[in-house]
């Protein structure tokens, strides 16, 4: 356990429940949104290997890990709003810089349509299209199992072979922070953050010509619904987005090749600079 970036750890009141937030560090707020289906820890490997004059957030997404369970389906744009809903309360007054891991950048690809929210966007692989056929009939099939005995057996398998490749799931830290995360949430509500952000995700495409904010889309080699040629093709539709391809990884990117993200996003950071 990294638990030396637990400077302060809270609870955040947002229309989506009260969200559980950790901070480190002081200086220019960053905020980190995690992937569905884990949990902010997913940052931990990141976060110590990132500039030390900031101030990081790192979340819970709604419904997820220690933040308040959903009660309701809700929707990608609706978790923006409490996103809008988290800075408010946090007081932050100006611009962030975002680091949104597949839905945290789908979180952050909405933000950076909104006037005066993000100062940056770093989205990590996150799809741009609707989740293709053949995946919508897999998580068809594992809801109902998850509603009644939760993450175990085979659908748990099945969600940590989404998320990691099969050498990070061999690691023996890599495989419990996600497996922990997992745990978390009560059944009810990850089946409902299922439905409103992956079931229900919708193409975004046609919006990327309207966001107003440097990004970085970033890749990695072994997602097949994100590969290094679709995220290409929607950073060329965004007006000043970069794309880099992360080796060695398949959702989880921070966890899987912190150094790599590391480096990538310090550099796009340099620049901005």
């Amino acid at each position: 356990m990294h638990d030396h970036l637990v400077e302060g750890t809270t609870s955040i009141p947002t229309r989506l429940g009260r969200l559980h937030v950790r901070s480190t560090g002081d200086g220019a707020t960053t905020v980190l949104w995690s992937s569905m289906f884990i949990d902010s820890h997913t940052w931990d490997p990141l976060v110590p290997l990132l500039p030390t004059d900031r101030r990081y957030v790192l979340v819970d997404p709604p419904g997820l890990g220690l933040s308040e369970p959903l009660r309701r389906t809700s929707s990608i744009a609706e978790a923006a709003d409490a996103a809008i809903d988290l800075l408010h309360e946090l007081g932050v007054d100006g611009p962030v810089d975002w680091v949104g891991n597949a839905f945290g950048g789908h979180i952050g690809l909405d933000l950076g349509t909104r006037s005066g929210v993000l100062r940056s966007l770093v989205a990590i692989s996150s799809p741009t299209e609707p989740l293709a056929p053949a995946l919508r009939r897999q998580v068809h099939l594992l809801l109902p199992v998850l509603r009644t005995a939760g993450p175990v057996g085979p659908v748990r398998s099945a969600i940590v072979g989404a998320m990691l490749t099969d050498a990070s799931a061999a690691d023996d830290e890599t495989r419990r922070i996600v497996v922990e995360s997992l745990a978390r949430p009560t059944r009810r509500s990850m089946a409902l953050a299922i439905r409103s952000f992956i079931l229900d995700r919708v193409d975004v495409n046609a919006a990327l010509a309207d966001l107003a904010v440097p990004s970085l889309f970033v890749a990695s080699d072994d997602r097949g619904d994100w590969s290094p040629q679709d995220a290409a093709a929607a950073a060329a539709l965004a007006p000043d987005a970069e794309l880099v391809t992360i080796e060695g990884a398949r959702t989880l990117v921070p966890l899987e090749q912190p150094q790599a993200l590391a480096a990538r996003i310090r550099r796009f950071w340099d620049r901005l600079a």
